[in-house]
């Protein structure tokens, strides 16, 4: 009779068992046969054959890698636009014969092609659970005509040409004579629609010029003809709708295009609403399409002189530190040349009297520069200069170079919002009327945008030059809806409904996961006594609700508001039996809660809650925020407040996001982690980086396993990873390097786990409509399953809509799986992303991501924001940063 293999805890026993036999035998110096060195596959064989080939190639130091803003760039490049055309620029490639260029352009293109585009297959990741839905995307289908091709020619210029804007120029008066558009990257590459030669051709041509006209040789050398299939030349057909764009006369701030001659004004609040567009090219699932969504962008009518002066009149004395807290790090559009530019100093020691060198060796004054170039005049000579610092390329120069731009506030217009501005429910209820767009107006939006290319003879000719054409209407297809979840409590269970909103039920039932209060203490100022009393009175009542037991509280008044005292206080009242404390506070004041926050997370480790008193001066509400406080406070300790069936054991979810600190440079890290079978209890680390891409994955992962096997005294089967914050030109580096570091921690544990990491992505520009019977259009609702035809072709990715709206278009949340060696089927993949989005225990209702990466995100800003410092590890399974 054959042997029954041991499972659960006697198969990791027999693991454990196993492990130590082989060290033992390794030990004592058992011989083990090595096992045959294995043939690199996929990029590590790669890089190895480009690194063969760029040994046998004498002077190849680089290989460029493609960029979405160009064609082809070196590592490092940053475009840099120039007013006078809207080709792109890139730093050239360095210069050579022409038959060591072709050998070099060639191997660049075709390294180019193998590293982005060859090395991965098509992919299919489309499940088949829940009930069929129609829907409508914000996707239009871009048609290539067959026997078109893009045709691609190195430019060499005689004398050589340094400045970009020259080698531009050049080239610009060449196509003149040609009669053909063209895509040119400002350094050696060019794409023609047509074969001009097959071999080269040189053309004489004269540059103006302030020093007389320049007499230049361009020599155009054929290389190579691609199709217009092929995935390679998506930059080239962004290029193409930007110069659209421009034809429609639509001016680009950012990365997005607005009609600066259409604006919404609300003079009440000295602000205007600039409509727009956002557009982009991809090859997806379905073919090539066209990614169009409106976006709007809020200005202010007020510029930033006007802005000092206001500041000036309200505190003469702190006139200049108010100056700086509220300028630098804004963002300001000049309406001269239309662009925006990020405030980094004021400088109080310049004017626009002062003089700045030009590039014919000269100088000129600020207000001169103005009137001869824009003829504008400047009015006050005195007011200081606002600073914009960046950093770029170039021509000549393998380094970047700091660039400098001294702005006049005069002529500098605010942008965005103001914190007073977001914080005052009027003025936002009045730029919503315009920004929050349903989406019968989005879908008008696209078509008229479809409208006017097709009546623009200019735009239809771009298009049919490299043999494009566009569909007259968005996409239409299929998607499906998962079954509403059922929410598990301490007494009683209730099934979601369509709007996914269970605040009901969570008021009414005892939690799932209760903890007694019995030691704790609240402070509170003379001015917040009776708030304090009728708090502490409804917390006792409220607490046969919940199911525990809440004591009266030890009430501590404070004698003061200043943030010394609650120091002080702090320090002589809390003890190690002090279970939470609660701070009733007259007003939010960050430096105040900051305070708080850093000694109860880090010095004096003990659960904590701020409330600002005026939130409980409602009588009539005072019941419901007080019961949500008492939930809060229950999750802080450890508690959970509602469930959901999963159909599995022993797996670890993980959630991972990055909060970024814009003045210190410096960045935190938030690392959570399920400890129990109902995915209700949590385990966070917290941790210091400086960039997006964590370099403590390893730490990190490291303490959530020991997390997990102290609770469970056994380590999990399967760990899903799912992490937020990484864009689509870091999935590469995120493969390489974060998961490394996760299969290196299970290797030096000798582990046999099973890893799904999963990317989230909130910042996109998909937008997915319901189709009713009518023809008109609406928010799916949530739990809508959108996995073909405009998810990407080279990865398992899929679109869920988490939740319902009200207002405006629901947005809906991008999932790649990144990697899985657990070899999950698509609907267990999605289905289980749909119920993470329920347990986040802060909102009694769906969010837009899993509830691991939210924990993970309030996190990181309350590290990043407020304590500054790794909180203590005595908090770590509890929530205590919600």
């Amino acid at each position: 009779m054959d042997k029954v293999p041991p499972k659960g805890r006697g198969a990791l026993l027999a693991r454990i068992a196993q492990m130590q036999r082989e060290k033992s035998e390794k030990q004592v110096g058992m011989e083990l046969t090595a096992d045959p060195p294995t043939k690199p596959k996929g990029r590590a064989a790669l890089l190895h054959k480009l690194k063969e080939k760029k040994a046998a190639t004498p002077g190849m130091n680089t290989i460029p890698q493609p960029e979405t803003s160009a064609l082809i760039t070196t590592p490092g490049t940053k475009t840099v636009p120039q007013p006078e055309t809207s080709a792109l620029i890139t730093t050239p490639l360095p210069e050579s014969s022409i038959s060591e260029t072709e050998v070099k352009v060639d191997f660049i293109t075709k390294a180019t092609s193998e590293i982005s585009f060859v090395e991965k297959e098509p992919v299919h990741f489309k499940g088949d659970s829940g009930r069929t839905v129609n829907l409508s995307v914000n996707y239009i289908k871009l048609h290539l005509q067959e026997d078109r091709g893009v045709f691609e020619y190195e430019v060499k210029f005689d004398p050589e040409l340094d400045a970009t804007n020259k080698r531009i120029r050049a080239t610009n008066i060449v196509m003149k004579e040609l009669n053909l558009p063209k895509v040119y990257d400002g350094g050696s590459i060019l794409y023609l629609p047509q074969k001009i030669t097959n071999t080269f051709k040189t053309f004489s041509i004269n540059i103006p010029g302030a020093d007389g006209d320049q007499a230049v040789e361009v020599k155009i050398i054929y290389k190579k003809q691609k199709s217009l299939s092929e995935r390679e030349c998506i930059p080239l057909y962004n290029v193409l709708f930007k110069r659209i764009m421009y034809i429609l006369l639509y001016t680009p701030m950012g990365r997005n295009y607005f009609n600066t001659h259409h604006r919404y004004l609300i003079p009440q609040h000295k602000l205007e609403v600039l409509p727009g567009y956002v557009i982009s090219v991809n090859e997806l699932e379905g073919g090539l399409m066209l990614c169009l969504d409106t976006q709007h962008k809020v200005m202010r009518t007020q510029n930033a002189y006007e802005l000092l002066k206001e500041l000036r009149a309200a505190d003469p004395k702190n006139f200049k530190q108010l100056a700086t807290s509220s300028l630098i790090g804004s963002c300001i559009f000049t309406k001269y040349n239309n662009k925006t530019y990020t405030v980094e100093d004021i400088a109080w020691d310049m004017s626009p009297q002062d003089t700045f060198p030009t590039r014919d060796g000269n100088s000129i004054s600020f207000i001169d520069y103005y009137k001869k170039q824009y003829d504008i005049t400047i009015t006050d000579l005195t007011q200081p200069l606002l600073i914009n610092r960046k950093n770029v390329r170039v021509s000549g120069s393998a380094e970047k170079v700091e660039k400098i731009v001294c702005l006049v506030p005069e002529i500098s217009y605010l942008t965005g919002l103001t914190t007073s501005m977001r914080n005052d429910f009027t003025v936002m209820k009045d730029i919503a009327h315009y920004t929050r767009v349903t989406p019968n107006q989005r879908v008008a939006a696209l078509r008229k945008y479809l409208e006017n290319v097709e009546k623009s003879p200019e735009a239809q000719q771009v298009l049919a030059s490299w043999g494009l054409h566009l569909e007259n209407d968005s996409l239409l297809m299929s998607g499906r809806q998962l079954d509403n979840e059922i929410i598990y409590f301490g007494n009683n269970q209730c099934k979601t409904n369509d709007n996914c909103d269970w605040s009901r039920a969570a008021s009414d039932y005892q939690v799932s996961g209760p903890v007694d209060m019995n030691n704790w203490i609240v402070f509170f100022t003379d001015k917040d006594k009776k708030y304090a009393n009728e708090f502490c009175e409804l917390m006792c009542r409220l607490g046969k609700v919940m199911g525990c037991r809440i004591r009266q509280p030890q009430q501590i008044r404070l004698p003061d508001d200043r943030s010394e005292t609650y120091v002080k206080i702090c320090r002589e009242h809390i003890s190690r039996k002090t279970q939470i404390v609660v701070f009733i506070c007259p007003n939010m004041r960050n430096d105040r809660y900051s305070i708080i926050k850093k000694i109860c997370c880090s010095q004096i480790p003990v659960a904590s809650q701020v409330i600002n008193s005026r939130t409980l001066s409602n009588p009539q509400k005072v019941r419901s925020i007080v019961q949500k406080i008492a939930l809060q406070m229950t999750c802080k300790l450890g508690g959970t407040l509602w469930t959901l069936r999963f159909p599995f054991k022993g797996w670890m979810i993980c959630g991972v996001d990055v909060y970024h600190s814009r003045p210190e440079g410096t960045s935190v890290c938030g690392f959570v982690a399920s400890l129990d079978e109902s995915i209700s209890r949590w385990f966070s680390v917290a941790t210091f980086q400086e960039k997006e891409l964590s370099d403590h994955m390893r730490i990190a992962f490291k303490k959530l396993l020991e997390a997990w096997s102290k609770e469970n005294r056994c380590f999990p089967k399967n760990i899903v990873i799912i992490r937020d914050g990484v864009g689509d030109g870091q999935l590469d580096y995120c493969k390489q390097y974060e998961i490394e570091q996760i299969e290196q921690v299970l290797r030096e544990l000798e582990l046999d786990i099973k890893i799904c990491f999963i990317i989230v992505q909130k910042r996109i520009n998909t937008r997915v409509f319901s189709v009713n019977r009518d023809g008109n259009f609406g928010n799916p609702l949530p739990g809508t399953i959108l996995d073909h035809s405009v998810t990407r072709s080279y990865l398992c990715d899929f679109f869920l809509v988490p939740q319902n709206v009200r207002y405006g278009t629901v947005n809906p949340t991008h999932y790649i799986v990144l990697y899985d060696s657990c070899n999950l089927k698509p609907d267990h993949i999605q289905r289980l992303c749909y119920k993470l989005c329920h347990l986040y225990y802060n909102w009694s209702g769906t969010i837009r991501v899993p509830a691991p990466c939210q924990y993970a995100h309030k996190l990181a800003a309350l590290v990043g924001q407020h304590i500054k410092q790794l909180p203590s590890s005595t908090l770590a399974d509890t929530l205590f940063y919600l």
